[in-house]
C-alpha cells in the first residue's frame, strides 16, 4: 500500500472519530536449484537447470572459437553459430495483423512475437491512440539448445507464415508463424484472436524438434520484458498503481513494489504474471504453469515517457516431439472488474484465474464492500445512465439514505448529551478537577440513570467506516470513470485542475502538487462547514480535550486536502456531495428534534429507573473496575 493511501486512511479514520537485473546461470557456476513443494519436481528441476547451464557453457566455447577463427565464409560462420537453426538466422522483418473490435495486434516475423498492441476503445490522456507497447518496448523469446550444443533464442530468428490468416465462422482469426530448421523439423507459434475479446490464445507446437534438440529436453527457458507507458495525466498517481503482480498455481496473488525497484525469485509454480498499469495490463497466463520464475521491476526516470521496466524469466514445459502443445493466453486490455472476472465464468473454484484481483479494491472487509455492494450498484446505475457524474450523485444519495438511521441515532445521542450538559457542569463544579476519576464516575452514573450511552454516538459513525474506506479504493481504480467528464472535470479518474503552475515550491509541490483541484477545494470547504456544525451540536467538555480537540477537527479537512488534491476528482466529488448531504441532514434533524421534550423524556426515564434495581451495563461495569484500579494504584503510591 503506497504512502498516500496509508495517509488517506489515517486521515479518514481521524476525521470520522473526531466527528464522533535479471538473474541467470553464469558460465562458472550453476544457478541455485529451484525449490519445489513436491520432492520429485525438485529433483527434476535441478536436473534440467544443470543441463541448460552445461549446454550454454559448451555453446559459448564453440561460438567463441568460431568467432576467433580466421574465415571469410559468412555462411559457414552462421551455420556454425546457429546450427540447425541457421536457415532462420537471416531474413527480412515482416509484419502481420490480427484485430477485432477491441484490440489491434501486430506481429513481427523476427522472433514470431507480438510487436505492438493497440486498444481501440481507449485513448491516452492527450487523445492519442492507446498503445500498450510498440517495437522494442516489448520482447518475448525462448532459448533453444541444439544437438551440437548451439544456444539460440527465438527473438533472433526469423519466422515465416505457415499459411494465410485463417478466419472461422465465429470470427476467430488465427496466425501461424513457423520457425524452420535445416532438418525436417520446425516449430509453430500459433496465435488465435477471438472476436470481441482482449484475450489472445498462444500455442507452441513442435514437429520433430526432438531430432535437432538434445535427448531428454522437456522444457524451454522463456524471457518476457516490457516497458509501461505513461497513459494518464498524473504520473505520480499512475505510478503508484503500476506494478508486477502474479498468482501462484495453488495460492493467492502477490506483487512487487510499486514505489521502488524490486526483484523476486519464486520457487513455487506460477499461473500468471501481470505487467500492470493503473488502468491497463499485459498478462501472461500459462496453461501448465511457470517454473523457476524471476521477476524484476525498475523505475524509469521522471523525464521518460515510461513509468517502469518489467522483466521476467521462467521455464515452461515443452514436448519437442509435438505430442503435447505448450499453451499460453495473453491478455492485452483494461483493468475492468467485469471484464477480468468474466474469464472465471463456468470454471470450478480451484481453477479460477482471479485476474480481477489485480484491481486494488481494498483489503479485508473494504474489498468485500466494493465487490458485493459498490460495484454491483455502480454497474446497475450504468445500465440506465450514461453520465457518470450523475451516477456518482445517485450512488451518494442511496448510500446516505441507507446510512440515515445511523446518522439519526448519532445525532440523537449527541443531543441527549447536550441537554444533560447543565447537570454535567454541576457535577464538575461539585467535584474538584484533581479528582478526575470520581468526577468521571459521577458523570457515567448520570448517563446510566437516564439511559444514555457515550458510545452510542460513535458506534453508528464507526459502522460507516467500511463504506468510506471502500470508496477510497474504488474511485481511483474504476476505469469506467476514466476520461468521463462532469461539469468542469474532464476526467473523473484524474484530478480536476482549475489552476496550475510550473514553479517548484518546497513542501507544496511534493505533497500538494502544482495545481488546485476544485472538487477537492469544495470538499474541504464543506468539511469545515460540517465540522463547525458538529461542534455546535456536541457538548463542550474539558475532559474531551477542549480547544485542542476543536482545532484538530478544523485542521483535519485541511490536511485531507493535501491528500485528495492529486486523487481522482470522482472521489473528491463523492466526498463533497456526501458531506453536503450530511450538513443538510443535520439541519433537518435539528429542526425536528425538540430538545426540551428530549430532556423531559430523560428525566422521566431517570425517575422510572430509580424505582428499579440499578442494572449496570457491561461498559459501565468495566469503567468502574478501571477507576477502582486507578484509585488503588494512587493509594499504593502514597
Amino acid at each position: 500500500m503506497d504512502k498516500n493511501t496509508i495517509i488517506g486512511f489515517v486521515l479518514i479514520a481521524g476525521i470520522i472519530i473526531g466527528f464522533s537485473m535479471l538473474s541467470k546461470p553464469s558460465e562458472e557456476e550453476i544457478a541455485k536449484q529451484a525449490r519445489y513443494n513436491d520432492s520429485i519436481a525438485f529433483v527434476q528441476q535441478a536436473k534440467i537447470e544443470t543441463e541448460i547451464a552445461i549446454n550454454k557453457s559448451k555453446a559459448a566455447i564453440v561460438i567463441d572459437s568460431t568467432v576467433v577463427t580466421d574465415t571469410t565464409n559468412a555462411a559457414a560462420k552462421i551455420t556454425d553459430a546457429f546450427g540447425d537453426f541457421s536457415v532462420s538466422a537471416q531474413g527480412e522483418e515482416k509484419f502481420y495483423t490480427l484485430e477485432n473490435n477491441l484490440v489491434k495486434l501486430r506481429f513481427s516475423s523476427k522472433g514470431g512475437r507480438v510487436y505492438s498492441a493497440e486498444l481501440k476503445k481507449y485513448r491516452t490522456h492527450d487523445s492519442l491512440p492507446l498503445i500498450l507497447f510498440d517495437a522494442k518496448e516489448n520482447s518475448m523469446g525462448f532459448t533453444l539448445v541444439t544437438n551440437n550444443n548451439r544456444v539460440v533464442n527465438t527473438s533472433d530468428l526469423y519466422f515465416e507464415p505457415a499459411s494465410e490468416i485463417i478466419s472461422d465462422s465465429k470470427g476467430n482469426k488465427t496466425l501461424t508463424l513457423r520457425l524452420k530448421t535445416t532438418a525436417q523439423a520446425y516449430m509453430d507459434f500459433v496465435y488465435t484472436l477471438p472476436a470481441d475479446d482482449y484475450m489472445l490464445n498462444f500455442d507452441i507446437k513442435a514437429n520433430n524438434m526432438n531430432t535437432v534438440m538434445p535427448t531428454g529436453t522437456n522444457f524451454l527457458e522463456m524471457q518476457w520484458a516490457s516497458k509501461i507507458r505513461q497513459q494518464e495525466k498524473g504520473r505520480k498517481f499512475e505510478n503508484q498503481y503500476s506494478s508486477i503482480e502474479f498468482k501462484y498455481v495453488a495460492d493467492d496473488i502477490e506483487k512487487l513494489s510499486a514505489s521502488d525497484n524490486d526483484e523476486k525469485k519464486l520457487t513455487n509454480k506460477v499461473k500468471w504474471i501481470a505487467f500492470k498499469g493503473q488502468f491497463f495490463s499485459s498478462i501472461l497466463i500459462a496453461n501448465e504453469g511457470l517454473n523457476s520464475t524471476t521477476l524484476t521491476s525498475n523505475m524509469e526516470n521522471e523525464e521518460s515517457k515510461f513509468l517502469k521496466s518489467y522483466n521476467s524469466t521462467m521455464t515452461v514445459a515443452f514436448d519437442p516431439t509435438g505430442k503435447e502443445t505448450t499453451g499460453f493466453r495473453l491478455f492485452f486490455g483494461p483493468n475492468q472488474y467485469k471484464t477480468l472476472a468474466s474469464y472465471d465464468k463456468g470454471i470450478d473454484t480451484d481453477s479460477k484465474l482471479r485476474l480481477n484481483k489485480i484491481i486494488p479494491l481494498g483489503w479485508g472487509i473494504f474489498g468485500w464492500v466494493n465487490q458485493f455492494a459498490i460495484i454491483p450498484m455502480f454497474n446497475l446505475f450504468s445500465r440506465f445512465m450514461g453520465n457518470f457524474g450523475l451516477i456518482i450523485l445517485l450512488m451518494t444519495i442511496v448510500i446516505k439514505l441507507v446510512l440515515f438511521p445511523l446518522t439519526y441515532k448519532s445525532y440523537i445521542s449527541s443531543a441527549k448529551m447536550r441537554v444533560l450538559k447543565p447537570e454535567i457542569d454541576e457535577i464538575n463544579a461539585r467535584i474538584p478537577a484533581d479528582k478526575a476519576a470520581e468526577r468521571q464516575k459521577a458523570t457515567m452514573e448520570l448517563y446510566g440513570k437516564v439511559g444514555v450511552s457515550p458510545m452510542s454516538g460513535c458506534l453508528p459513525t464507526l459502522l460507516q467506516m467500511p463504506i468510506l474506506f471502500a470508496l477510497f479504493s474504488f474511485f481511483p481504480a474504476a476505469i469506467e470513470l476514466r476520461q468521463e467528464s462532469f461539469l468542469w472535470a474532464t476526467d473523473l479518474s484524474a484530478y480536476d485542475s482549475i489552476f496550475s503552475w510550473s514553479t517548484y515550491i518546497p513542501i507544496i509541490t511534493p505533497y500538494f502538487g502544482n495545481h488546485i483541484s476544485l472538487f477537492c477545494l469544495l470538499m474541504t470547504v464543506t468539511s469545515i462547514l460540517s465540522t463547525k456544525l458538529t461542534m455546535t451540536t456536541q457538548p463542550t467538555n474539558d475532559q474531551m480535550g477542549g480547544n485542542m480537540m476543536k482545532w484538530m477537527m478544523y485542521l483535519m479537512p485541511v490536511m485531507f486536502m493535501f491528500v485528495f488534491n492529486s486523487y481522482a476528482s470522482g472521489l473528491s466529488y463523492y466526498y463533497f456531495v456526501s458531506t453536503l448531504i450530511t450538513v443538510i441532514q443535520t439541519y433537518a434533524i435539528r429542526a425536528t428534534v425538540d430538545e426540551k421534550k428530549l430532556l423531559a423524556q430523560l428525566h422521566a426515564k431517570r425517575n422510572s429507573n430509580s424505582k428499579k434495581p440499578a442494572k449496570k451495563s457491561g461498559f459501565m461495569d468495566r469503567l468502574e473496575k478501571m477507576q477502582h484500579e486507578q484509585q488503588k494504584a494512587l493509594k499504593n503510591k502514597k
